[in-house]
């Protein structure tokens, strides 16, 4: 027996591990641009390998999560949030015969287009390309990945597979887009529905994390939330005596664990009930195959509305992130007054792409740090 397992060997493998209901690597749709194969790596492997060599995925680290980049050490940014969605995609998609490589590669995909200071400066950017085409970082992540990323001589971007393209742009493309998009179907591939939901797992409970930790949070306002409430005290009879730091760490670990779980076990029921026998019926369900009990969705839904009345409006929150969007308006009118203040490879780009649309992406592409930078630069100039 050989030391070396070949790409067709663990293609043949996975035939006959994954499910039928699962995208098998040697069944891709292929890239936009024909490459050759790897002799080792299977072409949702090498998808995944791209992304996190990209720039833009190591930009990631200094991309708002919920709190901007200097305001704590241990609170996620965009990277570690993009970390822990691939894990636990890893973890259902495995539990469920999926394509585990294709899950992480969409789940660590999914961001890369998000702008500077969160969601706040997404709104800021979409509301200054509502002339030019919109703008929303779904949308974005696909562009980096065609056309932004310079990193092949063949082609623009880094080419992935159909099947990873299909995950990042989620909800359908309703928008001129300069390369062949993947086809609008009721849904995407069971892979891709497990990365959104692994995505949302992920934030719940990290931004908990956060704001327990930076103590906007505070853990007797919590009792009301009947998840938490009910995960903390199981978590407490579990582990009996220990520290608090403990106790929340665990808590945490068990409320990812918890919904993990309803998540694999209510979708792996779905999937028999309906009688799902290949990828094609995925696409074309009534509805997503993917998700919650409804006891577990409601419960998670609680959580959700608590963690967007008392940390995203936070007034601290809301305070960092309304001192930090106005950066990206500033930027965007100023380099429309003035192309020359843009590096020469975003320049070159205005003709085919437009200004506005040039000028964002290369906004969306820059991390907090470099905006807040960047813009002192442009004012120090003038």
């Amino acid at each position: 027996m050989s030391a070396i397992r070949t790409r067709t060997q663990y293609e043949r493998e996975e035939c006959e591990r994954l499910a039928p209901w699962a995208v098998k690597s040697a069944e891709s749709r292929g890239r936009i641009f024909r490459e050759p194969e790897h002799p080792y790596r299977t072409a949702f492997q090498r998808d995944r390998d791209r992304i996190v060599h990209s720039r833009a995925f190591r930009r990631l680290e200094y991309k708002t999560q919920v709190f901007v980049h200097h305001e704590g050490d241990h609170h996620r940014n965009r990277l570690t949030h993009t970390l822990e969605a691939g894990q636990i995609s890893r973890t259902i998609a495995r539990a469920l015969r999926l394509n585990e490589e294709l899950a992480e590669a969409i789940a660590l995909a999914h961001d890369l287009g998000h702008t500077p200071f969160g969601h706040a400066g997404e709104r800021v950017l979409a509301e200054l390309m509502k002339a030019h085409g919109d703008f929303d970082h779904n949308r974005q992540s696909l562009r980096i990945v065609d056309l932004l990323e310079e990193r092949y001589p063949s082609f623009r971007g880094l080419n992935l597979t159909y099947e990873t393209r299909e995950g990042i742009l989620k909800h359908g493309c309703h928008w001129e887009h300069p390369l062949p998009v993947p086809e609008a179907t009721p849904q995407p591939s069971l892979e891709a529905q497990v990365a959104d939901r692994a995505d949302e797992i992920a934030y719940t409970n990290h931004d908990l994390d956060d704001g327990l930790r930076s103590q906007l949070l505070r853990v007797r306002d919590l009792e009301d939330v009947a998840l938490w409430r009910e995960t903390r005290r199981a978590t407490a009879a579990k582990l009996g005596d220990v520290s608090d730091r403990v106790l929340h760490a665990q808590t945490i670990v068990a409320l990812i664990d918890r919904l993990a779980t309803d998540l694999i076990e209510t979708t792996g029921s779905g999937i028999v009930a309906a009688g799902i026998a290949c990828v094609d019926e995925v696409r074309q369900a009534a509805q997503r195959i993917v998700r919650f009990s409804d006891a577990a969705a409601r419960a998670l839904g609680d959580l959700k509305r608590f963690l967007s009345e008392n940390l995203y409006h936070h007034p601290e929150v809301l305070a960092a992130s309304g001192q930090a969007t106005p950066l990206i308006g500033d930027l965007f009118e100023a380099y429309r007054d003035d192309a020359s203040l843009l590096p020469a490879h975003v320049r070159e780009r205005i003709g085919a792409d437009g200004e506005a649309r040039a000028i964002a992406d290369y906004i969306a592409g820059m991390t907090d740090r470099f905006a807040a930078s960047e813009r002192q630069r442009i004012q120090e100039l003038r």
